[in-house]
């Protein structure tokens, strides 16, 4: 079973967000493998460990991405792959297009990523993928079983449980309590030094520039909260008040 994950280097959420004319300041900005993705790598590891086979850990993004693969060859991921070119395009449909470029030089049985990543959110990347695959797709799932060339997989459905069946090929993204995620140990850090590292451009996989189809014009904080208000009084004149002040402040009424 060769398996590969979709992963993303992003901001540790632990990091105080400073922006700087609509961008996100990278100074002195912890970077590590996105929260998502960790799961979607834990997952493969267990079908390697399970049924054979390879686990390769792709990503798109500058040199600095090398160090998220890294850690995730320390997890026991079996060979990383960073593709990184300034010709590539900042959104998800240019990302999309090179991994699929990708992919069609590659041979998997199953690949499998985030459900989204913690820094843009969007959640499209993989869904785009499958589609340029041809693979079903199913999203944040909790639980994965293979038999005989099919999975069956639970899925998170906002609060709800949705169970489907799907023929290998086929693309997943993670969701949290699908697994947890192994810490990379000692003598796993020293192994991926060993393992296969490859760093790729544009022309390395038969591409030209891939333009984006979007972008973001800017990017701001959303505004202080202010101080709620405690009314007293009686409650019909507490009510009174509140109406007025949800009208003329709050402007919501």
């Amino acid at each position: 079973m060769n398996v590969c994950v979709l992963l993303k280097q992003t901001f540790d959420t632990e990091e105080k967000i400073i922006l700087e004319e609509g961008r996100i300041s990278e100074d002195d900005v912890k970077f590590v493998i996105n929260p998502y993705d960790e799961y979607a790598v834990e997952q493969a590891i267990q079908i390697r460990d399970g049924q054979g086979g390879k686990v390769t850990v792709v990503s798109i993004g500058p040199e600095r991405s090398a160090e998220a693969l890294r850690s995730a060859l320390a997890m026991g991921a079996d060979e990383a792959v960073l593709i990184s070119d300034e010709r590539i395009g900042a959104d998800e449909y240019a990302v999309a297009q090179v991994l699929h470029a990708f992919a069609s030089r590659e041979s998997f049985d199953l690949y499998l990523g985030g459900n989204f990543s913690v820094d843009n959110g969007s959640g499209q990347v993989a869904i785009r993928l499958a589609a340029l695959l041809e693979i079903p797709h199913v999203s944040s799932i909790t639980k994965l079983e293979l038999k005989d060339g099919q999975a069956t997989v639970h899925r998170d459905a906002e609060g709800d449980l949705e169970v489907a069946e799907v023929t290998l090929p086929a693309l997943f993204t993670a969701q949290q309590g699908l697994n947890e995620p192994r810490y990379p140990s000692l003598q796993g850090i020293m192994k991926a030094k060993k393992k296969p590292f490859r760093q790729l451009t544009l022309d390395d996989i038969g591409l030209t520039p891939v333009e984006g189809r979007t972008e973001r014009v800017d990017l701001f904080l959303p505004p202080a909260r202010q101080a709620g208000k405690t009314i007293k009084g009686e409650p019909a004149a507490a009510a009174r008040e509140l109406v007025q002040l949800l009208r003329s402040e709050a402007k919501v009424i």
